[in-house]
């Protein structure tokens, strides 16, 4: 059997595909620093209106649409929250925390729910049970090859200072799922701390998150460059502004990577200034700057950001001045250093139904949201009331800020480039080439360049893949799978 498959590939314009391998240019996160004091990256005068507390004086996201996944009754949990979502094998799955009354409360366990055309899901089922001495909550997804990662954070009440562990369950069919089992640091120890929610991975496959570690909720970013994402994590070196026994300044960050490739990490200000707070890595996520206060608003709560496939760096919160949850925005940048546009994806008033049951910690608007991109849309899941489970998805046309410099957004034409390889792909063209291929969910986990050929997808596990070539006649994508 051969171990290498060759693909020619003709001149063509992009693909309906281009939502899951968007060419991207990327700078080499080695080549260039940013000093301490220098903040990370602004918003635009004027981007928002805070006397419209409806909706920021934001426009609607051109083509969003809004799903309910999960909607409380009599029978069912009254509570949700910490909603993920993530693409894998065709399918979009979604992830969060529940329980009948109350937040964080005893009875609190991981559901989830799947769905073939993003608007019929499954009647949701465990990954993860409460304990007896322990309640558990979302962690998030990773998608490692033909395994979805399920990360479940598990809070036992014998801890007194309060934190928790990282656990992990996997599924090969989408519906099974294998015993809780601890995530684990590079040193083979169990990572004593809360996974954040939304790993991400660099161009190279490293995979950038960050969790809460004991005692209490010690926020710092970690690293591994195993991708199955459930071991040899480290952390990343990072000097919090401000550290109680139990609790830092910088609280549930996510990030994203500027056009200069220098890995971007945003935090809630546990201060409530009410604005982002910021860190810059150069060095692949091995140290960090210390972070600074941003003119971007947050209303202190939870936030989700990355990149779109042509590069556009994103931002999903709630860009209030106070601690209201409402609207919630997705807000962009062509370069991750100004942000100069931001769209409204649920805003207060008719947009927002009404909240059925009451319970602790619950409130009006729209929590806590996480965001992946998955074929041609960016996805938000979130709780509105912190009882629905809802997603709002929007076509990436009307959001990419660099599309245009990326293939000139020519009338599509659509190719699918069919091919299986084993344990490297020969691509041939024209001229220079560029390529990159993309995990289903969006994620860049391999680029090559060339004059002619490029070899690319040596290191990556079995799987299916969104691939791109862009030689000097045209740019070309499909799906290719990699057996081996």
């Amino acid at each position: 059997m051969s171990h290498r498959q060759t693909i020619g590939i003709p001149a063509c314009r992009r693909s309906n595909l281009r939502g899951l391998a968007g060419f991207l240019v990327l700078a080499s996160l080695t080549s260039s620093s940013v000093h301490a004091a220098t903040v990370p990256f602004s918003i635009s005068s004027g981007l928002f209106n805070y006397a419209d507390t409806l909706a920021e004086g934001l426009s609607a996201a051109p083509g969003r649409e809004t799903i309910t996944v999960f909607a409380p009754s009599a029978s069912t949990d009254h509570y949700s929250n910490g909603v993920v979502v993530i693409g894998w094998k065709g399918n979009l799955y979604c992830q969060w925390q529940s329980s009948a009354t109350d937040e964080d409360s005893p009875d609190t366990w991981v559901a989830f729910s799947k769905s073939a055309d993003a608007k019929t899901w499954s009647k949701p089922a465990a990954i993860a049970k409460a304990g007896t001495a322990d309640y558990k909550t979302s962690g998030g997804w990773w998608v490692n090859g033909d395994t979805l990662v399920a990360f479940v954070n598990v809070w036992p009440s014998s801890l007194a200072s309060g934190g928790g562990y990282a656990y992990y369950s996997t599924t090969t069919d989408g519906t099974t799922w294998s015993a809780l089992q601890h995530v684990k640091m590079s040193d083979g120890t169990d990572m004593a701390g809360i996974i954040e929610q939304d790993p991400h991975a660099l161009p190279d496959g490293r995979i950038l998150c960050a969790a809460h570690f004991q005692p209490g909720l010690l926020v710092n970013p970690i690293y591994t460059d195993d991708s199955s994402g459930i071991r040899g994590w480290k952390k990343g070196k990072f000097t919090s502004l401000s550290t109680s026994s139990t609790s830092t300044q910088e609280m549930e960050p996510s990030w994203y990577r500027r056009a200069d490739g220098v890995a971007v990490m945003m935090f809630r200000d546990q201060n409530s200034s009410f604005r982002k707070l910021a860190s810059t890595s150069s060095d692949r996520g091995a140290t960090w700057t210390t972070a600074v206060l941003t003119n971007f608003p947050d209303s202190r709560a939870k936030q989700s950001a990355g990149n779109l496939p042509d590069g556009t760096a994103f931002a999903v919160n709630n860009p209030d001045t106070a601690k209201r949850r409402m609207p919630l925005a997705v807000t962009l940048s062509k370069d991750g250093q100004t942000f100069t546009k931001s769209y409204y994806l649920r805003k207060g008033g008719s947009d927002l139904q009404a909240q059925r049951y009451t319970g602790q910690s619950k409130g009006l608007g729209f929590s806590y949201p996480k965001s992946v991109v998955y074929g041609d849309y960016l996805y938000a899941g979130y709780s509105t009331n912190k009882e629905d489970v809802e997603i709002t998805r929007v076509p990436l046309t009307g959001i990419e800020l660099n599309a245009s410099a990326v293939d000139g957004r020519t009338p599509a034409q659509t190719r699918s480039l069919p091919g299986a390889f084993a344990r490297e792909l020969v691509l041939v063209g024209t001229g220079f080439l560029v390529a990159e291929i993309r995990s289903l969910d969006g994620n860049l986990v391999g680029t090559a360049t060339g004059t002619g050929s490029v070899s690319i997808g040596s290191a990556l596990p079995r799987g299916l893949y969104a691939l791109r070539l862009r030689d000097s006649r045209g740019t070309s994508s499909g799906l290719v799978r990699k057996f081996e």
